[in-house]
């Protein structure tokens, strides 16, 4: 990737912005007035007009070929000039007219795509900060950010940027770190500890002791890694311009020899004519501004044609994880109370006294809440410390919800929280009611509902190596990792690690990068083509990126793949047939029967073949496309709603089998006549509509029934496991109460459907949902 000319040179993207169709403009004019000259017989007229608008095709011509010879290349626009040129000498004036128009279209459909490229990195600079609150003694200054020295004491308020390197010297800063890791939920740091600069206070001010100047600090080297490795990386050669290196030899051979052994200039310039490789200038980029308008159209901005025809043939992907393979939002997956207590209660007091936090956990317990329809009560006397949570009084109870040091004698239910939160990366907020603990809500952020199946279909399109580089714990990435068959996983990435393993991967293969935050913006730079998840994600990744998924949809980069190696082949394949062609010509010219005016105008007709076959770029691949009736893919929307319904209820399973577990099997007894309702009134129904409704629908899309027929087996075991509990139910219920006999069976019931469950909703979803992903909740994981 290139820093772009319009950061480079603002003027000279602005001349060629209305160069360019004065260009085109100049010389078809020029052919036309020739023409029309010719039919009033005005024949001095129409050579004046000709030669005119051969000589206005020179000029940028020869520039053309003095800018490649600057930058050490000799491209096939030399065939161009001496064409033109030759045209003149030899009086063959109509061709030489032909080739200008032939010249200048190439010219501007080339600069169309050209001038997509953009690779802005203000957004890195907009938000560093330009000065500090420095504290001496019992005085607060703002100074400039380049008069702090280390060794200063600086206060961070509220919501600011930190400016400088430094360690925490106050009892307690929160910080959301997501602009250098991508981790979305927010740390805390007490006295003593590390931050970095560049991250933004998420709760109260706080104390800073300065050990670095802003020049020498965290996030001064971010902007500098994404300048030096955007600076790195080669531009993208024409197609065109490696052809040049054994066709413009050929060329200039061929006319040569035609001049030498006829003795004629005439047919040295009609080699020439039909040598000029308008089917490279015309039909290659039509076909890449054809992709590009094509992904354009399904929410994938991408840049420029070279960024197109680099991603069309990558082997090895890099990939942030928060934000790209996870929604990058916590959302929560559990909620697990004390013996006796109700979950749906302790979710609804949490949810109303976070009402008025601003805390991302805040704003996931409530949301989750609203997503199961619970009625929030509006809190009162509400008081928010940083880094510990909320508390306020709710219906005449005090509730507190936020982080908890437990005791060492904490009970076991409490300790089992803490216990599954480390195995599953998740962030526990410990709700208590009136002083005492009555629950906890596991939050983590989940993996996106396309990401295997996204992954799938890159591998299919030609990805051979996938990896993941993210600042996260290396537990929560290698679980992601083994999910999803990623082929290497590095946790634990500064910014810096990120630029140097984009950059090892890049030397063993043609790399894309694909992030959302601004640490992820280096890495974009360093990759051979940047993928920004650009819909939510910051401006900086996007603006250092080649490609922007502007819809929050990670499986738009494998539309955006396939899209791509369409469209380099129809542009290589264009290229290919319309260069054959032009050699067959050329034979024909070298013999004498071509003319040069006769050989511009069968070249034009090998430019109208070749380019209405590049515009076969605009359409989808047929073969790959699937066709969904309205009414399958309502139905998708509907059993896709169902599924968010669905899955905040599996808790009974697990809850029952606690109970279970715990020894208290009376209220197992209730718990499982709970999971009974659950089971034959809402679960069995659903996966009895799919079977009769969804499966016979997708039958036809997909091919075939065999492409359901797994999923019917499963509902087929589920039916299964759910009548095994209801028999243990009507014995319990017959005896009065559960037998300690039936406590293994049950725990192997309860666990073994729950596990099948999570299986069947993610691979529904995968399989099935992701074809209509419109449908989709944002954040949702099963």
């Amino acid at each position: 990737m290139a820093v772009t000319s319009a950061l480079e040179a603002p003027w000279r993207e602005r001349v060629r912005t209305w160069a360019e169709p004065i260009f085109l403009a100049v010389t078809l004019t020029a052919l036309v007035a020739g023409i029309v000259a010719t039919l009033f017989d005005a024949d001095d007229v129409a050579d004046a007009c000709w030669i005119a608008g051969t000589v206005v095709a020179i000029l940028p011509a020869v520039w053309w070929v003095i800018d490649a010879l600057r930058r050490g290349r000799v491209g096939v626009d030399l065939i161009a000039v001496l064409s033109l040129v030759g045209t003149l000498l030899v009086g063959e004036y109509v061709a030489g007219a032909l080739i200008g128009v032939m010249l200048a279209s190439g010219q501007a459909l080339d600069a169309a795509a050209e001038r997509r490229a953009t690779k802005d990195l203000r957004a890195l600079l907009e938000h560093a900060p330009h000065a500090a609150r420095r504290r001496v003694g019992d005085e607060v200054e703002v100074v400039p950010l380049g008069d702090v020295v280390p060794g200063d004491t600086l206060v961070v308020g509220p919501g600011e940027v930190v400016p400088v390197d430094g360690w925490v010297t106050s009892e307690l800063a929160v910080l959301d770190e997501s602009v250098l890791t991508g981790e979305p939920m927010h740390v805390q740091r007490r006295t003593g500890e590390a931050v970095r600069s560049g991250v933004v206070a998420a709760g109260g001010a706080f104390e800073l002791h300065a050990r670095a100047t802003a020049e020498d600090s965290t996030y001064a080297g971010i902007v500098r890694l994404a300048r030096e490795a955007a600076a790195e990386s080669a531009p993208v050669v024409r197609i065109a311009d490696r052809v040049a290196a054994w066709f413009l030899p050929l060329s200039l051979t061929v006319a040569g020899l035609a001049w030498l052994i006829s003795g004629s200039a005439t047919r040295a310039v009609a080699v020439l004519v039909v040598a000029t490789p308008c089917p490279l200038l015309l039909a290659a980029p039509v076909a890449i501004v054809s992709g590009l308008s094509r992904a354009s159209r399904l929410g994938v901005v991408i840049r420029s044609g070279g960024a197109l025809e680099n991603l069309g043939h990558a082997t090895t992907l890099v990939m942030d994880k928060t934000g790209t393979l996870t929604s990058g939002r916590p959302a929560g997956t559990d909620i697990v109370t004390a013996p006796g207590g109700d979950g749906t209660e302790v979710l609804r007091l949490a949810a109303s006294a976070d009402q008025l936090s601003p805390h991302v956990l805040a704003e996931a317990i409530v949301q989750e809440a609203k997503m199961r329809g619970l009625p929030l009560s509006l809190p009162t006397d509400v008081a928010e410390q940083a880094g510990t949570g909320v508390a306020a009084t709710v219906d005449g109870r005090r509730v507190t919800v936020g982080s908890l040091v437990l005791p060492d004698d904490a009970p076991g239910w409490a300790r089992a929280v803490l216990s599954r939160a480390a195995l599953d990366g998740a962030v526990v907020a410990w709700v208590t009611v009136d002083g005492d603990l009555a629950g906890a809500l596991l939050l983590v952020d989940p993996l996106r509902r396309d990401a295997a199946r996204t992954l799938r279909r890159l591998r299919a399109a030609g990805l051979d190596r996938l990896v993941m580089l993210t600042g996260d714990r290396r537990e929560p990435a290698e679980e992601i990792g083994s999910v999803l068959g990623l082929d290497g996983v590095y946790a634990e990435q500064t910014p810096a690690d990120k630029v140097n393993g984009v950059r090892a991967e890049r030397e063993a293969a043609v790399t894309v990068m694909v992030g959302d935050g601004v640490n992820d913006a280096p890495a974009l730079a360093a990759a051979t083509v940047g993928v920004a998840m650009g819909a939510r994600g910051s401006t900086a990744s996007s603006e250092a990126a080649d490609i922007v998924l502007t819809t929050d949809r990670l499986d738009r980069l494998a539309d955006a793949m396939e899209i791509a190696r369409r469209s380099r082949r129809i542009a290589v394949q264009s290229a290919v047939v319309g260069m054959s062609l032009s050699l067959v010509a050329m034979g024909f010219a070298a013999f004498g029967y071509l003319p040069p005016a006769v050989g511009a105008l069968l070249q034009e007709g090998i430019d109208v073949a070749v380019i209405l076959n590049a515009l076969r770029a605009l359409r989808g691949d047929r073969d790959r496309e699937l066709a969904l009736p309205d009414d399958t893919e309502a139905m998708l929307h509907r059993f896709s709603a169902e599924h968010d319904v669905l899955r905040d209820d599996l808790s009974l399973l697990r809850d029952t089998a606690q109970l279970l577990a715990s020894g208290d099997l009376p209220a197992a007894h209730t718990a499982l006549r709970r999971t009974d309702t659950f089971l034959f009134d809402t679960l069995l129904p659903h996966e009895r509509a799919e079977d009769t409704e969804l499966y016979p629908a997708l039958a036809v899309p997909l091919g075939s029934g065999e492409a359901t027929a797994t999923m019917s087996r499963m509902h087929a075991e589920i039916d299964r496991l759910s009548r095994r509990m209801r028999t243990h139910l009507a014995q319990a219920d017959a005896a009065g109460a559960l037998s300690p006999d039936q406590c293994d069976d049950l725990l192997a019931c309860l666990y073994g459907l729950h596990a099948l469950l999570r299986l069947h909703f993610v691979q529904e979803e995968e399989n099935y949902f992701t074809l209509a992903p419109e449908a989709e909740r944002p954040g949702d994981s099963a």
